[in-house]
């Protein structure tokens, strides 16, 4: 009997162990790559491990994916790709890999208008959706110019070039000499045409929202939306620690009006802000790849790795939202992220209590598959210094 088309999944942490699990209860054959220790080698649905390059650099890694599919004999298996480093080499070799595997996203002509943040936000702007006022000064004779309110926030237009180095996803700053300040450290880390100011949206992430689609044809196949209540940190979160379902019909309508415009296909991960002073729902970026908190979506009825993969066979798909009242919790973050907020006097213990009531689904803790979470609390120390979380 001939075995099914399998999937490559392209990095072991939670998000992949996720993808991992699902797929591996379905039947689907899976080998998971990554070029950094990883918790998903540890689960019992790990069928294959095998040790990549870092995708940072790029020849390298399609040239071990060109070797691995030789060696392994995965003709015609897909590649999901989990990071952003991961997509941008998946867009940018795609007609090099597609004599091999099935690449699920777009080529770069697409990809770059959602991987570069001015790209993103210069689209949305021209095709009215709400953005947060943004700013690309490309110069510090440029940025002393700019009329802006305080505060202000100063962020990379492509991340990959930027967090890898400083561990933070944006720098919030309430005055002007501020501003230079941050400016010129960041340009010592980036250069200065990916700079982006931006207006700071206060709330917190009370009001930062996501809606996840699988996108195809110019429309919504199925979604999810919700809000990422918690994250670490709190104020600039790179890491979604606590998340809840919810309903606002508004927000697959601009997603899928956004994704439309650039001629999309796959699952996305859509960022909005409400800006609580007009109700207001702003467009924050587009993350074209497996999100931290898929897992939700997964226990909702939308078991988004397995739609893709039917998807990329040619295969009918259907699914739809079973149950509303489900929040996911990544506790190795969320536990510290909590402590810190009951610190600072932000949240009380009732609120926390409140928020952990009702069903819940964990990214990484599971008593079918306990090791994965043993690992990462063992790993802890390596995860905080390398990744930041």
């Amino acid at each position: 009997m001939t075995e099914p088309i399998g999937v490559v999944i392209t990095e072991g942490d939670f998000q992949g162990l996720a993808v991992l699990r699902s797929l591996a209860c379905r039947g689907v054959p899976t080998i998971v790559i990554d070029h950094e220790p990883c918790i998903t080698r540890y689960s019992r649905f790990n069928r294959k491990f095998v040790s990549a390059p870092p995708p940072s650099n790029a020849e390298a890694y399609v040239q071990f994916l060109i070797d691995l599919c030789r060696r392994e004999h995965l003709q015609d298996w897909i590649v999901f790709p989990i990071s952003d480093e991961i997509v941008y080499v998946l867009s940018r070799y795609k007609e090099a890999l597609e004599e091999y595997y099935r690449i699920p996203i777009p080529s770069w002509e697409v990809i770059q208008n959602v991987y570069i943040k001015e790209k993103t936000y210069r689209l949305a702007d021209k095709h009215g959706i709400a953005i947060p006022q943004t700013y690309y000064p490309k110069t510090e004779a440029e940025l002393r110019e700019l009329d802006l309110a305080f505060p202000a926030v100063v962020k990379p237009s492509i991340r990959d070039h930027f967090y890898s180095q400083v561990k933070t996803k944006a720098f919030r700053v309430d005055t002007l000499e501020e501003l230079l300040r941050t400016y010129r450290r960041v340009c010592e880390v980036i250069d200065a045409s990916e700079v982006l100011v931006q207006e700071f949206i206060p709330g917190g992430p009370q009001h930062l929202y996501s809606c996840c689609p699988l996108f195809k044809d110019g429309n919504i196949v199925a979604s999810v939306t919700a809000r990422r209540r918690r994250q670490h940190p709190m104020d600039f979160g790179h890491a979604s620690t606590f998340v809840e379902l919810v309903d606002i019909p508004a927000l697959p309508q601009i997603a899928a009006d956004l994704l439309r415009v650039i001629d999309y296909y796959g699952i996305a991960e859509v960022e909005f802000m409400q800006d609580p002073n007009t109700g207001v729902y702003k467009l924050i970026e587009v993350n074209p790849r497996f999100w931290g908190w898929h897992s939700l979506a997964i226990a909702a009825g939308i078991d988004f790795p397995y739609l893709w993969y039917q998807d990329m066979l040619g295969q009918t798909i259907q699914a739809d939202v079973k149950c509303l009242d489900l929040k996911w919790v990544r506790l190795l973050t969320d536990v510290p992220t909590i402590l810190l907020e009951l610190v600072k006097g932000r949240m009380s213990l009732r609120d926390y209590l409140t928020s952990m009531r009702g069903p819940i689904t964990f990214a990484v803790l599971s008593r079918q598959d306990p090791l994965p979470f043993l690992a990462e609390v063992a790993m802890s120390p390596y995860l905080w210094m390398k990744q930041g979380f």
